[in-house]
């Protein structure tokens, strides 16, 4: 489906031939100009999972998400690594709140993935 796509393409940023910790510097050096950046404030939680700091990314995501505009892909992506993270009912909460936030901001494709995500969650059990 289309979530399969999703995870495909978040990698697809590394092909780039730039080492993780210069891209994630670049990343931060351009946060100092503009912390409130909401794609940067992304991009550095994409590469914090990358370099295992998972909490730390989370975090992340999560001010992402209660921003005053929330960041709807934060949702999706933290409900991603929590999975991964066999935290799968701080998943499916996520993915909860995610698809409404999606809905409220007319995102119906990033509510479609994240449902079917969800339902996909489902088959795992608790």
């Amino acid at each position: 489906g289309t979530f399969q796509g999703l995870r495909l393409s978040s990698g697809a940023k590394r092909g780039t031939g730039m080492s993780q910790g210069s891209r994630r510097s670049k990343i931060e050096a351009m946060l100092e100009a503009e912390p409130q950046d909401q794609f940067l404030r992304y991009s550095l939680a994409h590469e914090l999972f990358g370099e295992d700091q998972f909490e730390a990314g989370l975090e992340l995501l999560g001010g992402l998400q209660r921003d005053p505009q929330p960041y709807v892909p934060a949702f999706f992506k933290a409900a991603q690594q929590l999975v991964q993270l066999d935290r799968l009912s701080e998943a499916r909460g996520l993915l909860r709140e995610g698809i409404d936030q999606a809905r409220a901001q007319q995102d119906l494709h990033a509510a479609a993935e994240m449902s079917e995500f969800l339902s996909q969650l489902g088959e795992l059990g608790p």
